[in-house]
């Protein structure tokens, strides 16, 4: 690591991303594509409340949407099997057509196709998110991975703070075929910026293990890679405990004695803080490693969780930026270290294997906290989880051992 990696202040890193080609494409597609999603994503629930009353139906698009999160590993070989650039553009502009089916959608009993439209979207969108971070790993330069990552979620996040008014407000003037019309623009949108990427790719070559053998080999690498593995478990538990403390959050709220529309206070301090986070991340990781920074992340979320505990405005407050700061940190260290470690050939099915297993695991916290808030104090809870955190933190504060010089290094 030289003295110049070191020290490079964050204006400069994002300055050389938007520099480099490739990664100011990635970006534009990754904003205007974000822009759409986050808009459709609440104009969903909306639509089915508006057209059923039901919140549990309402509640039910985020899981279509999540749940081919599940089949990561298998979709995510296709990234694998195929040129990268033009199945990004594939299936940017396959979203954009599924979603005009969604005119149809004028009464509950055609709710159904809202439903299968937004399973295939999330589909999509796990193939999609192996095929970039596969592409991206061969596009983009070694040394700008970690920016790029944290740009992206940077970018991602900032979507979510204001593609949800533009959805709400384009839902109550025109309905929701026109959020699915503006998300359907926005797909197109970032095809183009896909098709515009300079990159040389061959052709995979074929392989007749069977897609199964191919799926099976990617978590295979995965799990037995030293350095990989302590990652992406060490995700998968960041992210289940922050799914258990998300079931508290309105009990935090009414210790406040605030109404729960104060959830947009916390959720604006969390979202903007991530935002941060995204922008300083490649020359943090650079100065403290991927083990070191996703150690320090986590570690902020248990001093999160401590500080929401308090019967306190301000301490909530600066919980909620602690936890905006902290929780992306594992996330973007476990991705920069998959795109930096892992064979080409086989960084797709990786990449996917590895969202599935730190993202999965957030549905089941969200389903364990709720049952806990109901039997437990939410401030015990929170301060369980502190610890739970400290903990999942610590062993990656520790090097790893220098493989003995006899033997070849591990993978």
């Amino acid at each position: 690591m030289t003295h110049t990696e070191t020290d490079a202040t964050p204006a400069r890193t994002f300055g050389r991303i938007l520099r480099d080609r490739n990664a100011g494409l990635y970006l534009g597609a990754v904003l205007v594509s974000g822009f759409g999603s986050t808009a459709m994503w609440l104009a969903s629930g909306i639509w089915v409340k508006e057209l059923t009353g039901s919140n549990g139906l309402a509640a039910l698009c985020q899981l279509a949407l999540w749940l081919p999160t599940l089949l990561g590993p298998l979709l995510g070989t296709l990234a694998d099997r195929t040129r990268r650039r033009p199945l990004l553009v594939a299936v940017n502009l396959g979203l954009a057509v599924l979603l005009l089916p969604l005119f149809a959608v004028d009464a509950a009993d055609r709710l159904w196709i809202l439903f299968v439209v937004l399973v295939a979207y999330g589909a999509c969108g796990v193939v999609a998110d192996a095929a970039e971070a596969a592409l991206v790993a061969t596009a983009v330069d070694k040394e700008l991975l970690g920016d790029f990552n944290g740009l992206r979620m940077s970018a991602n996040e900032g979507m979510k703070l204001v593609a949800p008014l533009a959805g709400a407000g384009l839902f109550a003037a025109y309905g929701g075929s026109r959020v699915a019309l503006l998300d359907a623009v926005t797909f197109v949108l970032a095809a183009g910026m896909y098709l515009l990427l300079r990159v040389s790719e061959s052709t995979p070559a074929r392989d007749t293990a069977g897609w199964r053998t191919e799926t099976a080999e990617g978590a295979r690498y995965l799990w037995g890679h030293r350095e990989l593995r302590p990652l992406v478990l060490a995700g998968g538990l960041t992210m289940l405990a922050s799914g258990l403390g998300s079931g508290t959050l309105y009990a935090i709220i009414d210790g406040l004695g605030h109404s729960p529309a104060y959830s947009g206070v916390l959720y604006v301090a969390q979202g903007a803080a991530t935002v941060l986070l995204g922008v300083v991340s490649g020359p943090v990781m650079r100065r403290f490693g991927e083990r070191g920074f996703a150690g320090a992340g986590i570690a902020l979320t248990g001093l999160s969780a401590a500080l929401q505990a308090l019967p306190s405005d301000a301490a909530v407050l600066a919980g909620s930026v602690a936890n905006g700061l902290g929780l992306p940190c594992v996330l973007i260290a476990g991705l920069t270290a998959v795109q930096r470690r892992t064979p080409d050939a086989l960084v797709g099915r990786v990449a996917a294997t590895a969202n599935t297993l730190m993202f999965a695991p957030t549905a089941l916290g969200i389903a364990l906290g709720a049952a806990l808030v109901e039997t437990v104090d939410h401030r015990v809870l929170l301060l369980m989880l502190a610890g739970a955190r400290l903990l999942v933190a610590a062993p990656l504060f520790k090097s790893l051992p220098v493989p003995a010089t006899s033997r070849p290094p591990s993978a």
